[in-house]
């Protein structure tokens, strides 16, 4: 009986309470009344957290309106509405509970509150716990990203409370990462921050690093006597070391009031300045004042009138420097988790370089990749036929153009690229073998005309190229599916193009291998490279086969500036841009050798890359070291890095 009328009277006692509970989002409003109107960030808080809180549906309308500039009270009864303009002076008001419109009235009748950009902040952060749990899923994005941009404590409570609900995979596997690094930041467990610490040691993440550093962030501070016991140390700093100066030990302590400032000898002559009285200095004719030991007398007399402060001597500054400690101190006041954080950045780190080995290693291979696809036909012409063509590069310049050509009647980019690629080496592949009946067979055995005649004929495609297509570079557009790059993660990613051109430089390999062994072509070509003589002698025409040779060299020049072309810029001089890489490609690899083609190609990729690397700033420089480094190589191995063997190695 007695447990019963306990609970009649709890209710009783409970049931003006529970009765006071507002029903509509008028009513917080209306309690808040003078703090909403009034709009101070001080006294603002309350009424934002009441609104936030009463777990009406209209709560967020009201906050988002509010933040937005468009929440108005009425004058006569102090009640808020949304408000729009609909004429000039005029707007129509709209009841957040009901939301109907409730009239037009005359802007004169109407207050229109303007929070400042503190109370919008505000107001932001309290809109986050309903953001996070919208039903879109584009603003509940939105919301996350504001938090990573400019994360808050106050964040980190709604955040938590969302990911439960959360029926995104995706979106949930964000709020959890946040949630990880806000832990880290904000919450006031050390054990908790300590075990999310533990959690992303592996991330290798920009934001992941970003929180570490920021837990490792320190400031430089001095004071006398021992280090104090309160604070979390991050090193302890002696003066006159490479950590610290002497010099710059003092001026912390000038700067933190420790110690009497240092008055340079400028300083001193602007103080003597100012009191100079009669032509004098506290008794010291200004005319003796031209060393600094009479200077130095002056200003004595100055202070000693106390019209200066003391210049610290060399034995003051070596007392005060001996009486004070220096050291750098955390900014996280927490040793347990500046501790964690140093092990777990550490073991991120050992990550991260790895990572960036295997960036540079693709980056590498993407470079030889190009730069085998660009020689290869260089490899025909030169390294098996012997002939020094400076028109190749030329010919890759030509083949380029040809994809443009070709989008600019065929829309569609992957299609265009498709037509493109048999189209360029058709053309090439005809300017090859004109070259090579007009002037190539009239110069075989004699390399320095063979030079002179292909350079001049590559200054004159040049001209041609800037008078049909003028000087400014031509786009020729990759496909949408070409687009973008292989993100592995932070560290590590790869261009979808470099890909694709790695990709056809295969298929280029295994076209050649396949053509020079298992093809007619290819058998005479080589009876006829290593023995023309006898070549002939066999019923082989080494006419016919110098020219489809050549024009094999010269067509697959055209396939490879198309591709080229996708990421490079479309110039009469794109050719000259790879013809010294070309030739160094296959001799540096070994002339004559397809496989030595490919070894010189991914030495001279990863020589680049990997000096570019150590000097970022200037690539000019890189490619000066690069064909100093080559220059060396040859000396030491003239024939290339996989020589050819046998008769034709003799020729």
């Amino acid at each position: 009986m007695r447990v019963l009328l306990a609970a009649l009277a709890a209710i009783l006692f409970l049931s003006p309470t529970l009765q006071a509970q507002p029903t509509t989002v008028q009513e917080v409003l209306q309690a808040h009344g003078d703090a909403i109107a009034k709009g101070s960030r001080k006294s603002i808080g309350p009424a934002i957290d009441a609104i936030a809180a009463s777990g009406l549906p209209q709560a967020q309308t009201v906050l988002e309106t509010w933040q937005a500039k468009d929440m108005w009270q009425r004058k006569s009864d102090g009640l808020f509405f949304s408000a729009k303009e609909v004429a000039k002076k005029t707007y129509r008001l709209t009841d957040f509970d009901t939301g109907q419109t409730v009239g037009e009235f005359d802007k004169g009748d109407l207050r229109q509150l303007k929070p400042n950009s503190g109370v919008r902040a505000l107001i932001g952060v309290a809109l986050v716990q309903f953001q996070l749990s919208d039903p879109d899923p584009a603003r509940r994005l939105d919301a996350l990203t504001a938090i990573q941009r400019d994360p808050e404590p106050s964040h980190l409570a709604p955040l938590r409370a969302s990911i439960d609900g959360e029926t995104d995979p995706a979106i949930k596997i964000r709020k959890q990462q946040l949630e990880t690094l806000l832990t880290i930041r904000f919450d006031s467990d050390d054990a908790s921050r300590i075990a999310a610490i533990e959690t992303i040691s592996k991330d290798i993440s920009l934001d992941t690093r970003a929180t570490l550093n920021t837990l490792l962030a320190t400031t430089r501070k001095a004071a006398p006597g021992a280090v104090p016991e309160t604070e979390n140390i991050a090193a302890v700093l002696k003066p006159g070391t490479e950590q610290l100066s002497a010099g710059d030990a003092y001026t912390l302590l000038a700067d933190n009031g420790l110690a009497p400032a240092l008055i340079t000898d400028g300083e001193q002559r602007n103080i003597l300045s100012a009191n100079i009285s009669g032509g004098k200095v506290s008794g010291v004719p200004v005319a003796s004042l031209n060393t600094q030991a009479a200077r130095d007398r002056a200003y004595a007399a100055l202070v000693a009138e106390g019209k200066a402060v003391p210049r610290p001597t060399a034995e003051d500054i070596t007392a005060a420097l001996a009486n004070h400690s220096f050291y750098d101190a955390y900014f996280e006041p927490s040793k347990p988790v500046t501790d964690a954080a140093a092990k777990a950045l550490k073991s991120v780190e050992i990550r991260v370089a790895f990572n960036q080995t295997l960036d540079l290693a693709l980056d590498g291979i993407s470079l030889a990749s190009i730069f085998f696809l660009a020689a290869i036909g260089l490899a025909i012409t030169f390294g098996v036929m012997g002939v020094i063509n400076m028109a190749h590069g030329e010919f890759i310049m030509m083949g380029a153009y040809t994809g443009y050509v070709v989008q600019q009647f065929i829309p569609n980019y992957t299609v265009s690229i498709l037509v493109a690629l048999p189209l360029a080496f058709a053309v090439t592949f005809a300017a090859g073998v004109a070259m090579e009946r007009l002037v190539i067979r009239h110069l075989y055995n004699r390399p320095l005309e063979t030079l002179l005649a292909t350079f001049g004929i590559s200054i004159a495609l040049q001209q041609i190229a800037k008078n049909i297509f003028g000087t400014q570079a031509r786009p020729l557009t990759a496909p949408e599916w070409l687009d973008g790059a292989w993100v592995l993660n932070d560290v590590v990613s790869i261009s979808f193009i470099r890909i694709a051109i790695f990709a056809l430089a295969l298929i280029f390999l295994g076209v050649f291998l396949f053509i020079m062994r298992r093809t007619r072509l290819g058998l005479e070509t080589r009876a006829v490279t290593q023995n023309p003589r006898m070549a002939a002698s066999m019923g082989i025409n080494p006419d016919r086969v110098n020219m489809l040779t050549f024009g094999l060299g010269s067509g697959i020049a055209g396939i490879a500036g198309v591709a080229i072309g996708l990421f490079a810029k479309v110039t009469s001089e794109l050719g000259s841009d790879y013809i010294v890489q070309s030739f160094m490609t296959v001799v540096v690899g070994g002339v004559g050798n397809i496989w030595g083609t490919l070894a010189g190609a991914a030495m001279i990729g990863f020589l680049q890359k990997g000096i570019e690397w150590m000097n970022p700033s200037n690539t000019l420089a890189a490619q000066t070291y690069m064909i100093i480094f080559i220059i060396i190589f040859i000396q030491f191995r003239p024939r290339g890095i996989i020589a050819l063997k046998g008769r034709a190695a003799g020729d």
